[in-house]
């Protein structure tokens, strides 16, 4: 398993780039993950995370309709958030496992 540095921190993440344990997650994190895949976050993004990051906490698994669901955002403002791969990126940038849902 890869260690990378992101925000000065070291963190094992796995060949896609998806952090391997959510624990090493900061908000620092979420910043610099989203910067390199030119996201810039604003507090809805990070009411999407929080939500992911409690579902995934929760052992559920995550989808798209699972997240327009949610009151959050529907799935349009998702795509619009996250532009090419609205629940890939999500989910890397809320430091969660790869969905399976994702290719």
């Amino acid at each position: 398993m890869p260690v990378k540095t992101i925000a000065g921190k070291q963190v094992n993440v796995s060949d896609d780039g998806y952090l391997e344990d959510m624990n090493q997650w900061n908000e620092e994190i979420a910043k610099e993950i989203a910067k390199e895949v030119g996201i810039e976050l604003s507090p809805k993004h990070f009411e999407v995370l929080n939500y992911l990051r409690e579902k995934q906490s929760a052992g559920e698994a995550l989808t798209i309709r699972k997240v327009g669901k949610s009151g959050i955002v529907d799935i349009k403002e998702l795509y619009v958030l996250f532009p090419k791969g609205p629940l890939k990126f999500s989910s890397q940038i809320a430091g969660i496992p790869k969905p399976t849902s994702c290719v």
